[in-house]
């Protein structure tokens, strides 16, 4: 089966505009995150999904494989839905275009998650790790998963799931790295929102509203950090440097 990395890349983005292109050692962070897929084992090609001629002609430059988007999208899977429709291929992985340090077996795990099921209703696979320190479970940025004894997901939420009514929990962090069927992009792309989706912001929720599945995948605990800020790109480059 053909494995597909696509990296979802915008110029727009509210907190940091532009991060994609923003340079980490003479290189820009979209360039680093495209060498990371290109070590991961199970996948087969890698593109840039972007909607800016900016990170396109970018793209030229440095021979990424790229392709241009709609400006109209509301989440990174409803941007990987389109090119399921341009790119032919089995398997779509969306790797954030914001982790220029994610490891190259975190791809490969998800991945093989998702080839690994034969369940018709599971149209997607997602990677989870555990969070270790008790400000990040309050963190709404991090999204927290709940999950079924088969790893199916139950729930997300920014807010900490599961509540420890009766004494301490493992709360786990959902990970923006998801491996798709061509059929569950597809699906998506015809779903519309739910309402916990539009409250929560959590594009995976469309699945569980609509009574589809996600397979949670563990990955392995690493030191990278999403880039958000001008000051998370300022770490990743001393830690790179290191």
């Amino acid at each position: 089966m053909k494995v597909t990395a696509v990296i979802p890349c915008r110029y727009g983005a509210v907190r940091f505009p532009g991060k994609s292109l923003a340079d980490i050692h003479g290189k820009p962070m979209m360039w680093h995150v495209y060498q990371r897929v290109l070590e991961a084992e199970l996948v087969d090609d890698v593109l840039i999904a972007t909607d800016d001629d900016r990170i396109m002609e970018t793209c030229a430059d440095l021979g990424l494989g790229s392709v241009m988007t709609r400006t109209d999208h509301a989440t990174g899977t409803d941007r990987l839905a389109e090119c399921a429709t341009l790119v032919d291929s089995d398997i779509y992985v969306n790797v954030q275009g914001d982790e220029p340090m994610i490891a190259s077996a975190a791809i490969d795990a998800v991945t093989q998650g998702i080839l690994e099921c034969d369940d018709s209703m599971t149209l997607a696979s997602n990677g989870f790790n555990d969070i270790h320190f008790a400000t990040d479970v309050i963190d709404t940025n991090i999204v927290k998963v709940i999950m079924a004894t088969d790893d199916g997901a139950l729930a997300y939420s920014r807010l900490p799931i599961p509540y420890p009514k009766d004494g301490a929990v493992q709360h786990r962090r959902q990970l923006g790295l998801y491996a798709f069927r061509k059929a569950g992009l597809k699906t998506y792309a015809t779903l519309d929102p739910g309402p916990i989706e539009q409250a929560e912001g959590i594009e995976m929720l469309r699945f569980l509203e609509h009574g589809y599945r996600v397979k949670m995948v563990r990955v392995p605990d690493d030191d990278g950090i999403p880039v958000d800020t001008p000051a998370d790109l300022e770490r990743v480059r001393e830690m790179m440097a290191e």
